[in-house]
């Protein structure tokens, strides 16, 4: 695990981690879809879902993009120098593959680019694949920017 800024530094190009499986249920689904409002019957009615090609409800696409946090969490470590991570934004987000009730994803990150602006501010880039458990298309890719913030000596 990417533990210190260096070490970012020098990882560019290079898969900083895979995280750990996350099963999509049909509660997930439903709390995301009760928060964000888009209650389509794809996602909250198995029913009236399994009735069309997707045979079943789906994730919403941007449920499996909200997990970006917790599945990098896993693979990159926060750097003892910073004390913020802020999401800069995602460029070129595409959802190839459908995610099913109960499949499993996890996340692959590869640091696409490491920037210091300016003193105590790193701009990185992820390149990120967010897989599905079985297939062979992804459920995404995306490029995922961030900023890391030092601390402010006291």
């Amino acid at each position: 695990m990417i533990a210190v800024l260096q070490d970012l530094k020098d990882s560019v190009g290079v898969e900083i981690g895979l995280s750990s499986w996350i099963t999509i249920d049909q509660p997930m689904i439903d709390a995301f879809a009760a928060v964000t409002g888009d209650n389509q019957f794809i996602h909250t009615d198995p029913q009236a879902a399994g009735q069309t090609a997707l045979g079943g409800t789906i994730a919403h696409g941007f449920l499996t993009l909200s997990l970006l946090p917790k599945m990098i969490a896993e693979c990159a470590a926060r750097p003892s120098q910073t004390t913020t991570g802020v999401n800069y934004g995602v460029d070129n987000v595409r959802f190839i593959t459908p995610v099913p009730v109960g499949a499993r994803i996890r996340g692959r990150f590869v640091l696409n680019d490491y920037v210091e602006p300016q003193p105590g501010v790193r701009k990185l880039c992820w390149d990120v694949t967010v897989e599905i458990e079985g297939e062979k298309k992804p459920a995404l890719v995306a490029k995922w920017r961030s900023l890391r913030v030092e601390r402010k000596s006291a």
